[in-house]
């Protein structure tokens, strides 16, 4: 059976990475956070002073991309693969705030997205693939059998990534990561290099008042259908 890629972009804390997921899950196929690179190169950044807390100093950072390792360790008992930086994980220590604030500085950088495109690309090149991100079906997998935009509401969005963020031990505020959100709205969406655009072929999900089990199903049923296309 033909095996297809999967491309899903949208704008933050819409849940794409939890849909990606369990998508793969159903389709036992593999999953790439390209977000959590980004986020890895940030922490990176951070770690070497490359970066003020704030975002909004850089210094050199592209002196240092030579340096810099970013791949996927599957961990078992989550089902998933969970990125790693030079060798080391740091799957739970880039879901932080602070890196929330300084990844979209990193993300707009020229030569940090031609780095990540090449091992996006081949980590995608054989299919069977889900991947989510801002740029996938536009740049990434422009050719991706199945494209999906997801949205919400800011509000809902925020209250979401405040549970997120509350859950793992961060103390916030919903004001401040309201505040967040749109702040890398605007990033995402004004950039220079590849911003975060809609394609044209995507499938367009509001889920501000979806639940995560008909937004699955719902996701579930074009790929099957898009699969099923290949394989006629």
């Amino acid at each position: 059976m033909n095996r297809i890629t999967i491309a899903i972009d949208g704008f933050s804390s819409c849940g794409k990475s939890t849909l990606a997921k369990e998508l793969a899950k159903q389709l036992s196929y593999s999953y790439v956070d390209t977000g959590a690179m980004f986020r890895a190169i940030a922490l990176y950044c951070l770690r070497n002073g490359l970066i003020q807390e704030d975002g909004t100093e850089i210094y050199k950072i592209k002196e240092f991309l030579d340096d810099i390792t970013v791949g996927f360790e599957f961990n078992e008992e989550k089902g998933h693969g969970e990125v790693t930086l030079n060798g080391e994980n740091v799957e739970q220590e880039i879901r932080n705030l602070t890196i929330s604030r300084i990844v979209t500085k990193i993300s707009g950088i020229k030569e940090v997205r031609e780095k990540l495109l090449i091992i996006q690309k081949a980590l995608g090149a054989e299919k069977g693939v889900v991947l989510d991100g801002r740029d996938i079906g536009t740049v990434v997998f422009p050719n991706a059998e199945l494209k999906v935009f997801m949205t919400a509401a800011t509000k809902t969005r925020a209250t979401r990534r405040l549970n997120e963020l509350k859950g793992k031990g961060h103390k916030v505020s919903l004001q401040e990561v309201e505040e967040n959100l749109r702040m890398r709205d605007h990033n995402d969406t004004t950039r220079e290099e590849s911003p975060l655009i809609q394609a044209e072929d995507a499938v367009v999900i509001d889920n501000t008042n979806l639940t995560k089990r008909d937004q699955l199903y719902m996701i579930l049923a074009l790929a099957e259908q898009r699969i099923n296309q290949e394989n006629v």
